[in-house]
């Protein structure tokens, strides 16, 4: 109809003239965004075997472990290394250092181990106690402060006395600890190589030599100690009668043995000792053989 006029249209937002920047301010939002959750990372850091979760945008094992506030401190292990780039779900591990003094068979040294329990700082230092003995249980833990630990390893050592030769594996830590535990009694004067108070290493020969303090008169060295010997005992070292009991050519008693000043059992010791041992007898006895051998002292006389 002709006098009518159409109502003006609202205006469209779309159409504003600010529509174009809120689009692009709305993009460059969404795209800021987008690249900032693809920036974010999340590494697991493991310290002395505990784990934490740390998201960042670290970029190195350096800045990953600046952001959890863990220190690195002198002998610290860290692998990867610190200025190594990490990834999105990667892992660093953290060992701490901590000082352990180690006195091995009488030897101490100290030394930095990031192990966290006895036996695996032992197993860094290379050190095998062999079957030994540890001053602390191989789980025990070692703290971030330090401690200190004593290893008595086993070793093989030989003793020689006499006809007598034993081969003990000991933690000892001394040549007199090794005759007390292998129960040879020293007498007066007996000599022993190496020294009683040395420490006995692994190979070790201990050696016992009686000393012969009481000369032995040429009268008395001059009787027949052979037959005598050879009546007792049939002339045999080794010889044993339970009946006493009695060891040796000469049948010696372990307490008349000890009183000449003999050591062990007298069948442990050659034959040469053995006739020593019995003319020092006879010499105290004054010449008594009755009293000694009763039925074979007569023999020396022939």
């Amino acid at each position: 109809m002709r006098g009518k006029r159409r109502a003006p249209r609202p205006p469209i937002p779309w159409r504003s003239p600010w529509t174009p920047v809120v689009c692009l301010a709305g993009a460059v939002a969404l795209g800021t965004l987008v690249a900032t959750s693809l920036l974010v990372k999340e590494v697991v850091v493991v310290v002395d075997g505990e784990q934490a979760a740390v998201r960042g945008f670290a970029g190195t094992v350096e800045e990953v472990l600046a952001d959890a506030g863990i220190s690195v401190g002198t002998g610290d292990v860290v692998r990867p290394a610190v200025r190594e780039r990490v990834a999105d779900g990667g892992i660093i591990e953290v060992r701490r250092a901590r000082p352990l003094t180690v006195t091995v068979d009488g030897r101490t040294s100290t030394h930095l181990v990031t192990a966290t329990n006895v036996a695996d700082a032992l197993t860094e230092l290379d050190i095998e106690p062999a079957n030994g003995t540890l001053s602390a249980p191989p789980g025990r833990a070692v703290p971030l402060s330090g401690m200190a630990l004593t290893v008595h390893t086993r070793r093989e050592v030989h003793v020689v006395a006499g006809n007598r030769q034993l081969t003990s594996r000991t933690t000892a830590m001394t040549v007199r600890e090794v005759l007390k535990r292998k129960r040879i009694t020293l007498g007066h004067g007996h000599q022993v190589t190496p020294p009683l108070d040395s420490f006995p290493g692994d190979g070790t020969v201990i050696t016992v030599t009686p000393r012969h303090p009481e000369q032995v008169r040429p009268a008395v060295a001059r009787l027949d100690w052979p037959a005598l010997a050879e009546c007792v005992a049939h002339g045999d070292p080794l010889a044993y009668n339970p009946d006493g009991p009695h060891y040796g050519m000469y049948q010696f008693s372990t307490r008349m043995w000890e009183a000449v000043g003999g050591i062990g059992l007298p069948s442990d010791w050659p034959a040469e000792e053995q006739t020593y041992r019995a003319q020092v007898l006879y010499q105290r006895v004054g010449g008594d053989w009755a009293s000694q051998w009763p039925t074979c002292g007569d023999r020396l006389l022939r």
